[in-house]
């Protein structure tokens, strides 16, 4: 049938789909430039990304490994790594990524690292990625040993060398690192002789909380306690009188005569406070006098006044 385009030795007549015909917007896309190649590990079928896949799907595949107490941990991140260093962290190891990009952050690190003789070595980023456990390293990541904690019955041991009644804070299901590296600081700079933490459900001596003492952590120890009440009795046994900071405690800071002696001052968390065998075990409520009463204090805040009144009535 003439003008019918299927049947065998028609001729199209129209140029749209004809290689031979109005090839020039062709010749010209042909022409232009494609853009900068991409990364290896951004080409779907080059052999660096492929390899980058196999070890993401095996990462996935294998069972997350818990960290055992007293493993190693690791500091993501290149702020946090370079706040770590500043802080005099004891930090085993610094890495690197192969090809990371030199920032201000980066040429500290490497400063940093050699002033104070910690090893740097440089490694593939996928290693790195294995290593944090995919954590957001942004091509820097620092190594540091587990903290070392003290015995409970240190704290009164270092108070009876020094010629000093003790002074102790407990901490009562404060789980917020932060919180807990802010009482250190506090603790060590008004004369405590130790801080006291549960060794359950409650913060431990991360990075964050040693990052936020700012160094004190290496100057006052920390020890976990298996049962808080038991061992806030044993001080008691020993002699020392154990004060919980309460919105409903019976006397008010500024009123405190017990200051003076052998002290346990127990510090709750924000939302909850002092839970109910930890305020009965106390013998003495003790209360912040503040304009609101609906105002609060975080652990950290509440700690720091506490122990700042104390330290005023010691003649500090």
């Amino acid at each position: 049938m003439p003008g019918n385009s299927s049947r065998k030795g028609a001729i199209k007549k129209t140029g749209k789909g004809n290689p031979t015909a109005g090839s020039g917007g062709r010749v010209k896309r042909g022409l232009e430039g494609r853009g900068p190649t991409p990364k290896a590990k951004d080409r779907p079928n080059h052999k660096v990304y492929k390899a980058i896949q196999r070890t993401e799907k095996a990462d996935s595949a294998r069972p997350k490994r818990r960290q055992k107490p007293g493993e190693a941990e690791w500091i993501a991140g290149r702020n946090s790594v370079v706040e770590a260093l500043r802080a005099r962290m004891p930090v085993i190891a610094v890495y690197v990524a192969e090809g990371a990009e030199r920032d201000a952050r980066l040429r500290e690190t490497f400063s940093l690292t050699s002033e104070l003789g910690v090893s740097l070595m440089e490694v593939p980023r996928v290693e790195l990625d294995r290593m944090t456990g995919g954590a957001v390293h942004q091509g820097l990541a620092a190594r540091v040993p587990a903290y070392e904690y003290a015995h409970p019955d240190d704290f009164l041991a270092l108070a009876e060398e020094r010629g000093e009644k003790p002074l102790i804070v407990a901490l009562d299901s404060v789980t917020d690192p932060r919180n807990l590296g802010a009482v250190v600081r506090s603790a060590s700079g008004f004369g405590a002789h130790g801080v006291l933490i549960p060794e359950r459900r409650a913060a431990g001596m991360t990075p964050s909380a040693w990052k936020t003492s700012a160094g004190a952590a290496a100057r006052i120890p920390v020890a976990q306690a298996v049962n808080l009440v038991r061992q806030l009795k044993a001080y008691q046994a020993a002699g020392c009188m154990v004060i919980g900071l309460a919105a409903d405690g019976d006397v008010a800071l500024p009123d405190l005569d017990l200051a003076d002696g052998p002290l346990v001052v127990v510090v709750g968390s924000e939302g909850d406070g002092l839970g109910r065998l930890v305020s009965e075990t106390c013998d003495q409520l003790v209360s912040i006098p503040m304009s609101s009463s609906l105002e609060s204090l975080n652990a950290g805040v509440a700690a720091s006044i506490a122990l700042y009144a104390v330290a005023q009535r010691r003649g500090l």
